[in-house]
C-alpha cells in the first residue's frame, strides 16, 4: 500500500508506530519521510531532547496530525531513543495509512 505499511502494526486496541525521531529541528514535521533501513516514518520536533520534552512533544504533534487526544498517543518503548515505539489507542491500521498518505510525505 504505502511504505509507511511496514511502520505500522495493528493492536488489540489500536496501532502501534516505529519513528526515526529528530529532536532539536528547525520545524515540527510528522511524517517527515520514511527511513526505509529501519522500516520507520520519520519524525521532526523542534523541542529539545532534555528533560522528556522531545517526546511530549512528538505525543503533542502525532495527536494534533491524528486529531486525537494526547492520552490516546504513548510512547512505549525508545523513551531515550531517537527510534521509538508509539502506540496509538482507537485507531486501524487502515485509518493511520490514509491519514499518513494524506499529509504528502
Amino acid at each position: 500500500m504505502e511504505p509507511y505499511a511496514d511502520a505500522v502494526v495493528e493492536t488489540g486496541n489500536g496501532v502501534t508506530l516505529a519513528l526515526d525521531v529528530t529532536a532539536g529541528a528547525k520545524k515540527k514535521s510528522f511524517p517527515a519521510g520514511y527511513n526505509e533501513w529501519r522500516k520507520s516514518i520519520r519524525c521532526q520536533v523542534t523541542a529539545p531532547a532534555v528533560g522528556g520534552k522531545a517526546n511530549r512533544a512528538v505525543i503533542e504533534l502525532i495527536a494534533g496530525t491524528f486529531g486525537i487526544p494526547r492520552t490516546d498517543v504513548n510512547i512505549v518503548a525508545g523513551h531515550t531513543s531517537s527510534s521509538k515505539t508509539v502506540a496509538i489507542a482507537g485507531l486501524s491500521k487502515y485509518d493511520v495509512l490514509m491519514l499518513l498518505s494524506s499529509c504528502g510525505a
